[in-house]
């Protein structure tokens, strides 16, 4: 009798659930021109229960604003983590996102026995992780994650359009829209964009 393949999840030792604490982790500013990007890992506690967590991006910036509050009191521990424009022009920004994950993490104040990552790629990391596609909809530690990212990227591009308003990053977060094309032609770049990204090197001429 043909014998019965194993799953990546079982031979990852993950077909059955680990017992001890599990994180999520996401991320935010992948596809922005500027900024860097950010990642969060978070460990709920389940005696202390959030309402209302959901994918960042299906939620009001109200309601991000005010669950990233209670996420921060609430959540057993969590970290947010970074890496920077530098690091992404350097390493390309699949690897820096990767990177920022690993980072948040590695930041987290208890040690999980299981990261669930939302996505299909995982950083290298020291506990068993799973890739969950659709994870911040669907995985309540990795909407918590992706709330946490969300908004405290939101808040970086506060403090650029403070010191760069001609670009508009209070308005875009970043992201290529006409106005931050145009800002781009007009203006040229500021330290804070991409240069590996090829809207920013369009504009730039490069």
């Amino acid at each position: 009798m043909p014998s019965k393949r194993s799953s990546p999840h079982e031979q990852l030792g993950l077909r059955f659930d680990v017992i001890g604490l599990v994180a999520g982790v996401d991320e935010a500013g992948r596809g922005p021109l500027a900024g860097p990007v950010v990642a969060a890992a978070v460990i709920l506690d389940d005696m202390n229960r959030i309402k209302g967590l959901n994918d960042s991006k299906q939620l009001s910036p109200a309601t991000r604003e005010r669950l990233y509050d209670e996420i921060r009191a609430k959540a057993l521990c969590c970290s947010i983590a970074e890496a920077s424009v530098e690091e992404i022009d350097t390493l390309n920004i699949l690897q820096a996102t990767l990177l920022a994950m690993r980072r948040a993490v590695d930041g987290l104040r208890l040690k999980p026995a299981k990261v669930l990552v939302d996505g299909n790629r995982l950083p290298v990391l020291k506990v068993p992780a799973e890739a969950i596609v659709g994870g911040d909809a669907t995985v309540k530690a990795i909407s918590a994650a992706s709330i946490l990212a969300k908004v405290h990227r939101d808040r970086l591009c506060l403090q650029l359009h403070e010191t760069h308003p001609q670009y508009g990053f209070d308005a875009h977060k970043g992201y290529p829209t006409p106005a931050h094309l145009a800002a781009l032609r007009e203006h040229g770049a500021c330290p804070w964009h991409r240069r590996s990204f090829a809207p920013v090197r369009d504009a730039l001429g490069l």
